[in-house]
């Protein structure tokens, strides 16, 4: 058989391109699918991780968020400062006194001397260091969305955070959270890629956000949540984030499927944040409302 060095040639690389594109496609898979569903299957429920707690790891530490990229979690929902030379850092607190070695106020630290202190869990020190934003960033590149809890004031800070989000390029996946909705026109003009989730703390608020353009979700409490207004929102092609911390996490841990079962009793909810998330994922899974 006469076969010829340029046929095995273009064989070998078709085979190579191939493998290229497969695993290129496998990398992809898991935020394609989480934009997919976020847009266009509202029956399928999005877990969000609070502050990527679980089980093993420090909160808003790198291992925690790596661990909810692994379990499966769709969101995870972060705190930014900033420290006492600029840089944006991940904590919830004003202060490192609750989860490091450490104590006093976030933005009386260097970034370097915020490196030195160690994450707790529980009462014991971990290996795990303050984690900043751009890190996260690089970490989760790809692979699942961003809830970005701000907890910095002034546009200024708003557009040092979007640069960093710009620079990797990783606008679609961020939701940016806003305890104020009227800022939102402010921040949009910032960067319209990126998706700001304004609170709705009534329905009234809920009217209001509806006259903003380029909302895509709304962050509501369940006081005033109603089947009907929040199946209006859901038709008309908003999401609806409710949280299950407190109240709901709390039957769950004592009961199991108590907390979810009264939670997704509220039929119209697309985005669930929760203290819980591997056991959330496992109970609408079997239910077939998470893939």
């Amino acid at each position: 058989m006469n076969i010829s060095f340029s046929s095995i040639w273009n064989k070998t690389i078709f085979v190579l391109l191939l493998f290229l594109g497969l695993s290129s496609l496998a990398q992809e898979t898991k935020l394609d699918s989480i934009l997919n569903d976020y847009h266009n299957h509202p029956e399928q429920v999005l877990v969000a991780a609070h502050r990527a707690t679980n089980p093993n790891y420090p909160e808003n530490s790198l291992a925690a968020i790596s661990e909810s990229i692994r379990i499966g979690v769709d969101i995870v929902e972060i705190d930014i400062r900033k420290s006492k030379d600029g840089e944006l850092v991940i904590m919830h607190d004003k202060t490192i006194d609750r989860t490091t070695n450490g104590t006093g106020k976030v933005d009386d630290f260097t970034l370097a001397e915020l490196k030195e202190f160690k994450l707790k869990f529980g009462d014991a020190n971990t290996d795990e260091q303050i984690p900043t934003f751009e890190e996260v960033l690089q970490l989760t590149k790809g692979k699942m969305l961003l809830d970005v809890d701000f907890k910095l004031e002034g546009e200024a800070a708003v557009r040092q955070t979007f640069d960093m989000i710009e620079k990797y390029g990783m606008e679609k996946q961020i939701l940016f959270f806003l305890y104020d909705f009227p800022e939102t026109s402010q921040y949009q003009k910032l960067n319209r890629d990126i998706k700001i989730m304004p609170r709705a703390y009534s329905r009234k608020d809920i009217r209001n956000i509806r006259k903003l353009e380029d909302i895509s979700i709304i962050h509501i409490d369940e006081s005033y949540y109603r089947d009907g207004t929040m199946r209006r929102l859901i038709k008309s092609g908003y999401r609806v984030w409710i949280n299950a911390l407190g109240k709901y996490d709390s039957m769950e841990t004592e009961a199991k499927n108590s907390g979810f079962d009264a939670l997704l009793s509220r039929k119209y909810v697309n985005v669930i944040q929760t203290d819980l998330p591997e056991e959330l994922l496992s109970y609408l899974r079997s239910r077939n409302l998470h893939r």
